[in-house]
């Protein structure tokens, strides 16, 4: 579509001296060429690390909505996964994935959430349709089966930002506010947590207790 000038047509008119710099900046910026990627070496080190402690801000939009979390995180290879979601009186979320077995349970209801370590069970309570150990290889750049559009802005020795479309075609992006690669952390970290007398939730249910909606409510 061709767009008209305000007053009148400008053909054979000088260009201003500042319209002219803007152009030529313009030019200069579209033919820049994309930041190089981060060398072999260093994607190696990162890939290789025993353990990670990071606090992430997550977003996330897909077929089942959008949304935004603070998460504080914790792995350790080959099996052992730990996030939490903080709230205003402490965690609202605290799942544990290690070996075969996820344990989610969500303090304030007094309610737990019991799956296996898989992506269909890890996207039923988190809407994110990757299994811990992808988890653990996006968090530190490592490209990933199944997941498009697959960005990483690198900081001084891991990942700083991360974006990735999902094989649902969610679109996540990672934000690392802190992180740290451990040689290892406590085994303490990775037991589930305790959950003696909370009642039983299925997937549905403790999703909405994740994002703080009533069961029923729409």
């Amino acid at each position: 579509m061709t767009r008209r000038a305000a007053s009148g047509s400008s053909a054979g008119r000088p260009v201003a001296a500042g319209t002219l710099s803007f152009l030529l900046l313009g030019l200069a910026l579209s033919c820049a060429p994309p930041p190089p990627p981060v060398s072999p070496e260093r994607a190696a080190r990162a890939g290789a690390i025993p353990s990670y402690n990071g606090q992430l801000k997550v977003s996330l939009n897909g077929p089942q909505g959008r949304g935004r979390l603070r998460v504080l995180l914790a792995f350790r290879r080959p099996d052992g996964l730990r996030i939490e979601v903080p709230g205003p009186a402490g965690a609202r979320l605290m799942a544990v994935a290690r070996g075969e077995q996820l344990t989610a349970v969500f303090p304030a209801q007094r309610a737990v959430f019991l799956g296996r370590t898989n992506a269909d069970d890890m996207e039923a309570l988190l809407s994110v349709r990757l299994s811990p150990r992808e988890m653990m290889d996006l968090l530190v750049g490592a490209p990933l089966d199944g997941v498009s559009d697959h960005r990483v802005r690198w900081g001084p020795a891991l990942p700083a930002e991360v974006r990735a479309t999902l094989s649902d075609g969610s679109r996540l992006k990672v934000v690392v506010e802190d992180a740290q690669a451990a040689e290892a952390l406590a085994d303490a970290a990775f037991q589930p947590p305790p959950h003696e007398g909370y009642r039983a939730v299925d997937a549905e249910e403790a999703r909405e207790l994740l994002v703080g909606r009533r069961r029923g409510q729409r």
